[in-house]
């Protein structure tokens, strides 16, 4: 085996292996005494006073030892790190190392200098003898056994060098296999020890694991020899069957154990025959799992493995939970814990039962119940009363349709009732409407009173022609109709509505189609100055022109896209048509181009933008971006962080617009942004309503002084235009009283003309 190093070695064996060079001092401090007996003698019999300075030596080592070993004694080895242990090892080697060193200079002395024979064989015998006991008491420490033989060894091999003496040469070469040796050997030794101490520690740790493992298992385990003896068997097993001490087990008959028990067995000789018929084609291979009844508290599953030798290992834990926590789950999978209505599954299997229990087919019907602002009760006041308030309305629910109707929860504020008309009644429809009226109304939670509206849809059907996964859609559909035409409504689903659904999903697939393929339009609408001499920047609008059904409304495909969640490849294509675009106009024009709400949900758009100039070449300046004052508020915080990164760049930002929202006034001064854009509202009447004009001039003042420049949009008329100038409202005006949205193409020759004082205001109409 390979010598260990003293990294190699495992901690505790390192312990036991320095600990061993402290142990056996006896003989130690024996032979300390025997080297100062022997200098003495030297001393008398040579006269040499070289031997008195070295007993003095000994006896200072011998006194540095003994106090370092009683040290030793005093400390928690068991505490004791790694590289505590090691200083301790050094502390050995100081004492043995200064012992053999002393031991091979008196020698080395005896030979060189002295050369009486008598202190020759004196101090080399008793160095001699030193070396033997290192491989004894020193091979714990493989440096201590190097260091010891080369201290003691190298001053005998100079003095004999040093008498020069042919033979005297010899001599000190043949202590070179003595060293090899006896290093050989203590380190023979040494591995001889780890090797033993690591196998007996190996065999320890695998039958304590064995016999840990075994005793925690949760399982009870009985493994049975050919005849049925019990060879082993766990603490969980006894638990499990209380059979008591498992070691007097041992040997037992399992069938005996079980009938007649140890001490307290529950199972006696009226072992019910079932548990017994299983229990015996268990441990004859005829079935390898098995559940037992033991008791109304007390459910086992057993299985068996049968052994190469014969016999059988059983192994069985307690059931009895999972019985009751499967019984609970599926209580808990059928119904809704808050409600205790059947949830959308189980509601579905009901339903089946009920139509399978139908001799004929006949007219059912489905309604679904949507809550109004259901929102604004957790909103206000908070989740706990707004689920006791579902709670409250689904034991309305159940009484105003006991004996009609199977009542369920779908998910959140709906709910579900199921028609099953047995009786064939021809006014289910009238029945529905009724419990939807009744349902509505005062409920009280909390102390609170709220008055609680439903949208209701309904699906009249044959039953022969229900698809259980088409009837929700189609409920769907007319709640949506409901919620249309405000709170409170009640639809029954007609056919036409399924024709609008597949006709938006048509629309849905189409948009998704130009998207990709960039088909979509960009238009421009200018901003002029307020005299309409120049153009300071042009709005890019998006249009989509169908290929069957024609011009199709921003509002509609923007929020078409944004169910889709593809706007944000709108804005894309947006910005690089515009960034491109704007570099075919005079300079300094600039560019707008409006961000949505899902824009500005990550920092990607940051990288859009800016790989948009980089594409064309657009000065950063000449680019202005539009965010709405909702998509502020949604993520105030990470929205001014994208923000202010692309102001960075040079970008202008601009809100866009600005007085719709419920806190512009709150956030305005702490967001990076350059203008605002004052929505057209606050322009319509303003000749007409003074209220009106007052607060335009108040949201021009305060924007004003937050050095924001001001963008009016929505001027249409003269009169408008003439109280925006006489009070200096306005930096930049956006309206058809200058000009209607045109082509990229003819944003040139208007600036122009513009320049030229060729443009009147509520004639540029070039479309």
């Amino acid at each position: 085996m390979k010598a260990q190093s003293t990294k190699a070695v495992p901690t505790d064996v390192y312990l036991s292996f320095v600990s061993s060079l402290f142990g056996n001092r006896q003989t130690l401090f024996t032979g300390m005494l025997v080297h100062i007996l022997t200098y003495v003698a030297v001393y008398q019999k040579s006269g040499s006073v070289f031997y008195l300075w070295l007993i003095a030596v000994f006896s200072l080592i011998c006194l540095f030892r003994i106090y370092w070993f009683m040290k030793f004694d005093q400390i928690d080895k068991a505490a004791l790190r790694r590289d505590e242990i090691a200083d301790w090892e050094r502390i050995y080697l100081y004492g043995g190392v200064a012992t053999t060193t002393v031991l091979g200079v008196g020698s080395g002395y005896a030979i060189a200098v002295i050369q009486d024979p008598f202190a020759e064989l004196a101090c080399i015998a008793v160095t001699m003898a030193s070396m033997v006991s290192v491989v004894g008491r020193n091979f714990g420490s493989r440096l201590a056994v190097n260091l010891q033989t080369a201290t003691a060894s190298l001053p005998i091999m100079i003095g004999c060098l040093m008498v020069g003496d042919l033979h005297m040469v010899i001599l000190s070469i043949m202590l070179l296999p003595f060293m090899l040796t006896t290093r050989k050997m203590a380190n023979g030794v040494r591995d001889f020890l780890y090797k033993n101490v690591i196998i007996a520690r190996e065999n320890v740790l695998i039958a304590e694991t064995f016999d840990t493992a075994l005793n925690n298992m949760t399982h009870g385990l009985l493994m049975l020899d050919p005849q049925n003896r019990i060879e082993v068997i766990n603490r969980k097993a006894c638990e499990l069957l209380n059979l008591g001490d498992r070691y007097r087990l041992k040997n037992c008959d399992l069938d005996v154990v079980l009938r007649y028990g140890v001490r307290h067995t529950f199972v006696d000789g009226s072992m019910p025959s079932l548990i017994q018929r299983q229990l015996a084609q268990l441990m004859d291979g005829t079935i390898s799992r098995a559940i037992m009844q033991f008791s109304e508290d007390l459910v086992l599953e057993f299985s068996a493995s049968r052994r190469p030798e014969g016999g059988v290992v059983l192994i069985f834990e307690d059931v009895t939970a999972r019985v009751r926590a499967d019984r609970k789950i599926l209580h808990m999978v059928r119904f809704d814990s808050l409600t205790g209505l059947p949830q959308r599954g189980y509601f579905a299997d009901l339903v089946k039962d009920q139509i399978a229990a139908r001799k004929k087919s006949g007219e059912i019907g489905f309604m679904v119940l949507d809550v109004d602002e259901f929102k604004h009760v957790n909103d206000m006041k908070g989740h706990v009363t707004g689920d006791r308030l579902l709670a409250e309305i689904a034991h309305r629910l159940l009484k105003l349709a006991a004996g009609e109707a199977i009542v369920g929860h779908l998910v959140g504020d709906q709910f579900v009732l199921f028609f099953p008309n047995l009786e064939e009644s021809p006014d289910i429809e009238r029945r529905m409407r009724a419990i939807h009226a009744d349902i509505a109304g005062q409920y009280d939670i909390d102390g609170t009173s709220f008055a609680v509206t439903f949208c209701a849809g309904a699906v009249l059907i044959e039953s022969a022609e229900l698809r259980m996964e088409e009837w929700q859609i189609k409920a769907d559909l007319a709640v949506f109709e409901s919620k249309s035409r405000g709170k409170g409504n009640f639809t029954v689903f007609a056919q036409e509505m399924d024709a609008r659904y597949i006709e938006r999903q048509r629309l849905k697939t189409d948009l998704k189609t130009a998207v990709e393929s960039d088909a979509l339009q960009v238009v421009y609408q200018p901003m002029f100055v307020p005299d309409g001499s120049r153009i300071a920047c042009c709005e890019a609008l998006s249009r989509w022109t169908h290929p069957e059904k024609g011009a199709i409304p921003p509002n509609i495909f923007i929020q078409i896209a944004e169910e889709m969640g593809i706007v944000t490849d709108i804005t894309r294509f947006m910005i690089r048509t515009a960034c491109r675009d704007c570099t075919t106009w005079p300079e300094p024009i600039g560019v707008s181009v409006n961000l949505s709400v899902l824009d500005l949900r990550n920092d990607d758009i940051v990288k859009t933008v800016l790989d948009a100039l980089a594409e064309s070449g657009l000065d950063p300046r000449r680019l202005h971006l539009e965010v709405t004052e909702s998509s502020l508020i949604e993520e105030l915080a990470a929205v001014s962080l994208i923000l202010e990164d692309l102001r960075k760049h040079g970008i202008t930002i601009a809100i866009d617009d600005f007085g719709t929202g419920f806190s512009s006034l709150s956030y305005l001064d702490s967001l990076p942004v350059d203008q605002v854009k004052i929505d057209r509202s606050f322009v319509r009447n303003i000749g007409e309503d003074a209220k009106r004009l007052k607060l335009l001039r108040g949201i021009v003042t305060l924007s004003r002084q937050l050095d924001l420049g001001i963008i009016v949009e929505g001027v249409e008329t003269q009169e408008q235009l003439a109280l925006l100038a006489k009070y200096n409202l306005a930096d930049l005006i956006q309206g058809y009283v200058y000009s209607m949205p045109i082509a990229s193409a003819a944003v040139s020759d208007l600036a122009e003309r513009a320049e030229k004082k060729l443009v009147p205001a509520a004639a540029a109409h070039v479309a």
